[in-house]
């Protein structure tokens, strides 16, 4: 039993859940290494949402509420870690959900759907396409879902798959603790944020844009922006470290 006045209660939380989720298989084993890279760059943000975080959750919010038809892409560790706060920004946004795996099998699809759906997400079905010009398991999609989307939040992406989703023309918002990243330089919009953090965020700018702002925030995107000023958190971070 972890005690609650731990100094690292929530992190330990998230790696005992994870780790319960890898036995269960709904993890990956390589998705535990993944979650602790993005861990280690939680530390150099100090654990909190940024100013420049907090201005991309709301533009994320903006960007799926003006979408056609956006759609939240889940794998097993956003499942294991984030499977409440994924139904309340799909109440909140109106926007499908589709589970994408690297490691793909059918049990681990039936597994993470279950998970969600416990948890009041509703997830898309039927019968996956090579639709995303990749040769893993991650260009397997719904055709109703990511193959139809305009706009994909997909937190906690790879590049690869990042990269092919701009190609086909699609606006792609990720949420990556690693600003260097090829899916943070690659991405419409990057949230350089912890996931459990930047998802409740989101949702809570859903329901507070008005529509003036909502399009002032998506005309005004510039990643690029977003990206030095958490390079320029962190950098002060280690300055005053050491002092």
């Amino acid at each position: 039993m972890i005690p609650k006045d731990h100094p690292r209660y929530r992190s330990l939380i998230a790696r005992e859940r994870l780790a319960r989720c890898a036995r269960e298989g709904v993890v990956a084993l390589e998705g535990l290494a993944a979650h602790g890279r993005g861990e280690a760059f939680d530390y150099l943000i100090g654990e909190r949402t940024s100013e420049s975080a907090a201005l991309a959750a709301r533009t994320a919010a903006a960007m799926l509420l003006s979408a056609r038809h956006p759609v939240i892409s889940v794998n097993g560790n956003t499942a294991a870690l984030a499977a409440e706060e994924i139904a309340a920004l799909q109440r909140a946004s109106g926007a499908d959900v589709e589970v994408n795996l690297f490691h793909r099998t059918e049990e681990r699809i039936r597994l993470i759907t279950r998970l969600l759906e416990e948890h009041g997400v509703r997830v898309l079905s039927g019968t996956a396409e090579r639709l995303v010009p990749l040769a893993h398991d991650r260009g397997l999609c719904l055709r109703e879902g990511i193959g139809d989307a305009d706009v994909v939040l997909v937190p906690l992406e790879d590049g690869d798959r990042c990269a092919a989703l701009r190609a086909m023309g699609k606006a792609v918002v990720t949420i990556d603790l690693n600003p260097l990243s090829r899916t943070a330089r690659t991405a419409t919009l990057t949230i350089v944020d912890e996931l459990t953090r930047a998802l409740p965020a989101i949702t809570a700018a859903c329901a507070s844009l008005d529509p003036d702002e909502r399009e002032r925030l998506v005309a005004s995107l510039d990643n690029t922006y977003l990206l030095r000023a958490a390079i320029d958190t962190m950098r002060e971070r280690l300055a005053h470290a050491l002092e």
